[in-house]
């Protein structure tokens, strides 16, 4: 059965102000989950789901397993990038986010989709991978390695192009993914992307070897995130 949900996109916003608006929706979504549970089925208020678009300034977050080790720029450094540093209480470790890059922050009551931990974040996989079918490019997961990955069959070549890393309490969702359109690849130089030093990073204009149509490329995932989840968005 399709669902209804509240789609927002919050354009170029920073880093620290979407946080913030993220808890403040995550602990409504809570609240409610949590009122529900003691009222009958037909008093319960409705949960709304939401996905969220942004695009940030530069900045790089290390997740709660992540390690220091893994930023391998200075203050300095950063501040001569123009870029700025967040720990986060998401999974996952070090990742970047900068100017086209369609980040992705979906608030969802996984319960209400049947869906765990680990099938949540294989659907959002699986959402990017239809979305880079679109656009003729093969990719796929890679064993032992969160996100979408081109090339990942041969690790040496493997090369990732959505890094995904959530939190989720009582099956409520924040954070998310992570999805290369005209990345500034430069900047993954000054990280262990994810933590790993083997594998690397690419983009879907690096892939089609053109800068791309950004607002096209939302719509693909919009589309497919809808395909997948199963939701209808409100007008």
């Amino acid at each position: 059965m399709d669902r209804e949900g509240i789609f927002e996109d919050l354009g170029l916003r920073d880093y620290k102000e979407t946080w913030d608006y993220q808890e403040e929706l995550f602990r409504s979504l809570m609240k409610v989950k949590l009122k529900n549970r003691s009222l009958s089925p037909s008093e319960q208020e409705k949960q709304v789901n939401r996905l969220l678009f942004v695009e940030h300034p530069h900045v790089y977050t290390l997740g709660r397993s992540g390690s220091d080790k893994n930023l391998l720029a200075n203050h300095i450094q950063l501040q001569a990038k123009d870029a700025s540093f967040y720990r986060i209480d998401r999974g996952g470790d070090i990742t970047y986010h900068g100017p086209g890059q369609i980040v992705g922050y979906p608030l969802l009551d996984l319960e209400e989709f049947g869906l765990t931990l680990k099938g949540y974040i294989n659907s959002i996989e699986e959402m990017i991978i239809l979305s880079l079918g679109e656009y003729g490019i093969e990719a796929g997961r890679m064993e032992g390695a969160t996100g979408v990955w081109i090339g990942g069959k041969d690790r040496g070549q493997a090369r990732k192009i959505c890094a995904i890393g959530v939190k989720a309490s009582r099956y409520i969702t924040m954070h998310g993914f992570a999805f290369n359109i005209n990345t500034d690849l430069d900047y993954f130089n000054y990280i262990n992307p994810c933590g790993y030093t083997d594998k690397g990073v690419t983009s879907l204009a690096k892939e089609m070897g053109e800068k791309q149509d950004f607002k096209k490329a939302k719509l693909v995932v919009k589309k497919n995130f809808e395909r997948v989840f199963g939701i209808n968005w409100k007008s």
